[in-house]
């Protein structure tokens, strides 16, 4: 690999700004744990639950911000800015109508969802209060996934990561103010953040009205690439998920010891995924401009840059985790016992991040060059492999290991067939659009 290149600068360039605004989003949730923490450990619970089911919604229509990010990638490529700026106005109208959505499901059905999550008695009814209060935000949260999409995919980083770090100040400010200035204990807690979404989503709204457009209207047609793109993202990211929560069943019936462990290493997991991830955006917006303005060999080159780099962070990452193999479980417990499974898996665990890298970086420039379909499918062969592994784990008394194991055969199987379309360039379709291969 050669130590410098001239993408380098670049893809700095948009991967910093990309990693502080997604950083904001854990840290949103971190300063709501905190303040609600002193309140009680049955608002800290009901916190727990409802939070649960609002970022499960969150996340799994995060595909307004990457679907949109590669379209408008390409299309500003291609210098078609009036296009897209009218892409821009359709992610806002599809935003709106899925966040309308979410509140009336949300709201409507919290009882059976908060009682399908374990709240009960007092416990419960206040998850119910803050998820139905929680679910008001969600339009304006799902118009800021369709804006930091737009903004990415004309290469500006900086204005998301503006909008989002205000948005997580007000939280706070907000949550001080309505918590124990009012005293409105969880509830205020809830309100806060319903308003500083309020205030995030306007803010990319006027950013989204901002670019010029040959037409705002809601067009059916023009959202379909949108539509189609995003459900095939979407039942990506499902299976993804999936995949993690068949690993936490599995686990919760080897034993306590062994969940706690996995607990432990999948939060590390995220939050070196959110840190790969950042790579991914970079992706995402070189290779559908350099598509967009019909230069292939450009994408590519660039492309492959970044999965080098990619790996590169990851092996860091490994190094790193096998120093600190007595050092980093003991900052999450104490309990000898859970350490001890933590030590089974942390080699595994370590070693894996070097193919997260690459699969990180593959997903980011699989998604820039509109090449979703592929994606879901490899996604879904990933997990149709790992579900009978962890399954078969439980059965033959193979524990933790087992389970990682399963987990380590699903980003291979991800990293060889991504690597395997990568290097076909059957993905490096140029062009303001994208006529699936």
């Amino acid at each position: 690999m050669r130590l410098r290149s001239p993408y380098d600068r670049e893809i700095l360039k948009l991967a910093l700004p990309a990693l502080g605004a997604l950083a904001a989003e854990p840290l949103y949730l971190l300063a709501d744990t905190a303040m609600v923490g002193h309140l009680g450990t049955e608002q800290l619970a009901a916190l727990a639950i409802a939070a649960t089911l609002l970022t499960g919604a969150f996340t799994l229509f995060n595909f307004l911000t990457y679907g949109t990010t590669a379209q408008v990638a390409r299309l500003s490529g291609a210098a078609e800015h009036g296009q897209a700026g009218r892409l821009a106005a359709q992610a806002l109208w599809l935003a709106t109508g899925i966040g309308i959505g979410l509140t009336a499901v949300l709201a409507s059905l919290a009882v059976p969802l908060v009682d399908l999550m374990g709240g009960d008695g007092h416990t419960g009814e206040m998850a119910v209060t803050y998820l139905r209060i929680g679910s008001l935000g969600l339009p304006f949260a799902m118009i800021a996934l369709a804006g930091q999409g737009f903004l990415r995919g004309v290469s500006d980083l900086r204005t998301p990561l503006v909008i989002v770090v205000v948005a997580n100040i007000a939280n706070v400010l907000l949550n001080l103010l309505f918590i124990y200035g009012f005293g409105w204990g969880l509830a205020g807690s809830a309100w806060a953040t319903v308003v500083a979404q309020l205030g995030m989503g306007a803010a990319f709204v006027a950013a989204l009205l901002r670019a010029p457009a040959s037409s705002r209207r809601p067009s059916l047609a023009a959202m379909r690439p949108l539509a189609r793109i995003g459900s095939e993202i979407f039942v990506r990211t499902t299976a993804l998920y999936a995949s993690f929560l068949v690993a936490s069943a599995v686990l919760a019936r080897v034993g306590d010891d062994a969940l706690a462990a996995h607990q432990i290493a999948f939060q590390l997991f995220v939050f070196l995924a959110l840190v790969l991830d950042a790579g991914a955006i970079a992706g995402q917006v070189m290779v559908g401009r350099a598509l967009g303005a019909g230069d292939a060999d450009e994408a590519y080159r660039a492309a492959s840059r970044l999965i080098w780099l990619a790996v590169a962070a990851g092996g860091a990452f490994a190094v790193i985790m096998l120093a600190l193999t007595e050092v980093l479980p003991r900052a999450f417990t104490s309990d000898s016992e859970v350490i001890d499974e933590l030590h089974k898996i942390w080699p595994l665990f370590a070693l894996m991040q070097p193919a997260n890298g690459a699969v990180f970086a593959l997903d980011g420039i699989l998604i820039g060059a509109g090449d979703t379909r592929f994606l879901m499918w490899g996604m879904l062969a990933a997990s149709l492999l790992f579900v009978p592994v962890a399954l078969t784990s439980l059965q033959l008394d193979w524990g933790i290991v087992g389970v990682w194991c399963g987990l380590l055969a699903l980003i291979a199987v991800r990293l060889g067939t991504c690597l395997w379309r990568f290097r076909g360039r059957r993905w490096a379709i140029v062009g303001a659009t994208r006529v699936p291969a």
